[in-house]
């Protein structure tokens, strides 16, 4: 059986075995409990992180309100990190924690840019992956901007349906800036 990276990295890449052993070389394994922190929000970031297994989600608490928001969830396949302080080398505005225990594979910003140097394939992957999410956060932001309450549910069931089993309703309504009680209703229907 391959290496879930490899998989990954192959559905847009194709990779010999000594190209993977170099890749997955950069990279260290973690693993976090269930409701631990992978960042949290005024820390560095020094890595960008690959699930191998769990549940997490990245969110911001309003300073005014102590309200959370939820920005995004990754799950296993996914790439999850504090994007603008990852690449800045500036403090978490954000903190990613997790739903549940999560297996991780952790790449610094000096590894990933020394495999993006050294293996186009790889940079190739990173650069397809990287256009992909930036067309997903815009269709999400629109549905955002122009969905109702039940069009922003109804989309997030569509894109994501084995989300929704994993993920408390007070998350899924902070991420689709609604009520509980609208989820709720909407769950129902």
């Amino acid at each position: 059986m391959l290496h879930p990276l490899r998989v990954h990295i192959e559905a847009i890449s194709k990779l010999t075995d000594e190209e993977f052993t170099y890749i997955l070389s950069h990279f260290t394994e973690k693993k976090i409990k269930k409701h631990g922190d992978l960042i949290r929000e005024g820390e560095y970031v020094n890595h960008e992180y690959f699930v191998i297994k769990g549940c997490l989600r990245t969110y911001v608490i309003d300073p005014d309100t102590g309200k959370e928001f939820t920005f995004q969830f990754a799950v296993e396949n996914w790439w999850v990190t504090e994007r603008g302080a990852f690449l800045n080398g500036t403090k978490a505005n954000m903190t990613i924690e997790c739903l549940e225990a999560c297996e991780l594979l952790c790449l610094t910003r000096e590894n990933r840019d020394k495999l993006g140097a050294e293996l186009w394939k790889y940079e190739h992957y990173v650069n397809v992956k990287s256009n992909i999410g930036y067309v997903a956060l815009q269709k999400r932001m629109l549905t955002m901007i122009t969905g109702n309450a039940r069009q922003r549910y109804e989309n997030f069931i569509h894109q994501y349906p084995y989300l929704v089993n994993r993920i408390p309703k007070t998350y899924l309504a902070s991420y689709l800036g609604v009520s509980r009680e609208t989820i709720s209703r909407l769950y129902r229907t």
